[in-house]
């Protein structure tokens, strides 16, 4: 099998070098037209309507395609696990191979279409790199043994999971195998995190594949323009497999209305540029590949691109050094000297006044308290934006504010467009989360939008005040946030919590600042598992105020709360006095957990201010 692969790979390359060869279009396209949902998994087709699959191999050879690709784009194990056929990954990946193998009937060369894992991973998630790898190289090596002859890894945005599935690639295939790494763009050209062409072209270049290219998401007039500019920055053949255009909505269905000599036109102009390989995507058909083929054989393309003027920029981005700790906010200048600090967590309102959260702030700058931290949409309920309340307070109160900032409701677009703008009005301290799903609140059915996680959503701050965005590109100038994330130190995987706990600070967290505490023990277990990671630790207390109030922690936020604690709110026999024993005992911790951390952040319960204020007077008792 080796020596075979071996062998279709020294011929594959020679025919590249002397002449243009076409690849087939879409697949998924064409299984949706003939009557397979769109909400199946179009890869298990392989077992269940081979003859469908194997149909459409047939028709695209005949249409002139010297290049037919498996229809495995998404048979690897964590996008098969979604549909609950994760065994079945070897089966699909060889029937897959064998399906195309039959309808190219031993002309042309046969590939493995691999396309992105659907997950997020590392930076902007919890998949690491290690992990991402051996997902695809499972996927690979299936491929592999079934024979095929090379490797299209198409459709990928994020340029650390495309390298790590060249690196899978070459760890299951050896050096032999031809690879073609194929990333999508946007409108302008660049990778949807915003890596610019020559970014993502130069180190596609450095990686052991042989052809670079695009495919997907735009039509052909985008794909041409960002191929002219390819050429200049890798010396690699390219390949071109764009979108029969941009899809309209007709009757609730995504149609394509580029029609077959328009592409073929467009293929002409990408044989002139310099590619080499030129095929179709979504809403591509044996027609479209048809004229393709045709334009192909009419012309004589040359080795590199016709003479094109690109600016060449005077240097590469670099990123800007980061601003110390002390230098970014009140707050940071005291976490760095290991002054002990007091937050007071003010929600914001629900309506457009928010008068009495900031005069709850006033009380709270009158009573010594450092900053107020607002959370960003609780509870998944509907309130005032958290930024503009932390405008707000920092303008009318006074007292510097910390602004929760969650990745439920933004694409990655917009939450590097609002921290920029937050950081342009004067908001400097941020606790990056993840954000408490939809289904939690008011309105359960809102869509959730997680781009990114509490991890990715760091790395992206941390870019920020090195002013580059998420793409590695330069904004001009740079943030100066100070970083802060949550942990628990009670949550019921805690391996979990402190491997999580671990990458936010690789990523670039500054502080972290806990779920409220209870339990000593817990929190002092927490701590030493940290210690190595040095990093200041803000206790969250949080005064109750009833024995139901204390069910609620336990049972709904998780937050384990001591029996003996417990006892003594059970016993409190009206309001008041459950309040106040519900003082007595964020007192009681406060002054417990003081030699431990850096400082503590106080919760305000139904927006009784003064409950954290008298809690707050412990830190001054001792």
């Amino acid at each position: 099998m080796q020596t075979a692969l071996k062998s279709r790979a020294l011929e594959f390359r020679d025919q590249l070098s002397r002449r243009v060869l076409v690849a087939d279009g879409a697949l998924g396209t064409m299984l949706y037209a003939r009557g397979a949902f769109i909400n199946r998994c179009f890869d298990e087709l392989n077992l269940s309507a081979p003859d469908m699959v194997r149909q459409i191999h047939q028709e695209y050879v005949k249409a002139g395609a010297h290049l037919i690709e498996t229809n495995t784009f998404g048979a690897n194990r964590a996008r098969l696990a979604g549909f609950g056929l994760a065994e079945k990954l070897k089966a699909i990946n060889e029937a897959g191979v064998r399906l195309a193998r039959e309808g190219t009937q031993g002309g042309a060369f046969v590939a493995a279409a691999v396309g992105p894992l659907g997950l997020r991973i590392e930076p902007l998630g919890p998949t690491s790199f290690a992990e991402a790898r051996t997902f695809f190289r499972e996927q690979l090596e299936a491929l592999f043994g079934a024979g095929i002859d090379l490797v299209i890894f198409e459709t990928f945005g994020d340029l650390n999971e495309l390298r790590e599935a060249v690196y899978a690639a070459r760890e299951a295939g050896g050096p032999d195998p031809v690879l073609i790494a194929q990333v999508t763009i946007d409108d302008d050209g660049r990778l949807h995190g915003g890596a610019s062409v020559e970014a993502f072209t130069r180190q596609m270049d450095a990686w052991p594949v042989d052809v670079l290219g695009l495919n997907c998401s735009v039509g052909p007039r985008a794909m041409l323009e960002t191929v002219e500019q390819m050429v200049h920055y890798s010396s690699k053949p390219l390949s071109a497999m764009p979108n029969a255009g941009l899809p309209t909505s007709v009757e609730g269905r995504n149609i394509y209305l580029s029609s077959p000599e328009y592409m073929a036109q467009y293929a002409r102009r990408m044989l002139w540029a310099g590619v080499r390989i030129v095929g179709g995507c979504c809403g591509t058909t044996p027609e479209h590949i048809k004229l393709i083929a045709s334009e192909t054989r009419s012309l004589q393309p040359q080795q590199k691109a016709l003479t094109i003027s690109v600016e060449e920029p005077a240097a590469n981005a670099q990123a800007m050094p980061a601003v110390p700790m002390a230098e970014k906010s009140k707050l940071g200048a005291k976490l760095a000297a290991r002054q002990f600090v007091a937050l007071v967590e003010i929600l914001p309102p629900r309506g457009v006044d928010a008068s009495r959260e900031i005069a709850g702030a006033r009380l709270c700058l009158q009573a010594g308290i450092d900053c107020i931290n607002v959370p960003d949409g609780p509870r998944a309920s509907t309130r005032m934006s958290s930024q503009v309340t932390c405008q707000l307070i920092q303008q009318q109160a006074g007292i510097e504010a910390v602004n929760h900032f969650c990745c439920r409701d933004r694409n990655i677009l917009g939450i590097q467009s609002e921290l920029l703008g937050a950081f342009a009005v004067g908001i400097h301290n941020l606790i990056c989360i993840t954000g408490d799903p939809p289904r939690m609140g008011t309105y359960p059915d809102a869509t959730a939008v997680f781009d990114v996680d509490s991890i990715g959503l760091v790395n992206i701050v941390n870019n920020l005040n090195h002013g580059l965005d998420i793409g590695g590109n330069p904004i001009g100038s740079q943030t100066r946030f100070l970083i802060g994330v949550g942990a628990n130190p009670g949550a019921v995987n805690p391996e979990e919590e402190l491997r999580r706990l671990r990458w936010k600070v690789e990523a670039g967290a500054e502080y972290v600042v806990t779920q409220p505490v209870f339990d000593l023990g817990l929190l002092e277990n927490f701590l030493r598992r940290i210690e190595t990671l040095k990093i200041p630790v803000i206790c969250g207390i949080w005064p109750l105020t009833s024995f139901r109030n204390a069910e609620f922690m336990i049972n709904e936020l998780r937050v384990p709360v001591p029996e003996p604690f417990l006892d003594r709110m059970r016993i409190a026999d009206s309001g008041d006095k459950a309040r106040e024993e519900g003082v007595a005992i964020a007192r009681e911790m406060v002054r417990r957990v003081r030699p431990l951390v850096e400082g503590v952040q106080l919760s305000a319960p139904f927006g009784r201010y003064q409950l954290a204020v008298d809690v707050a007077e412990a830190i001054g008792s001792q």
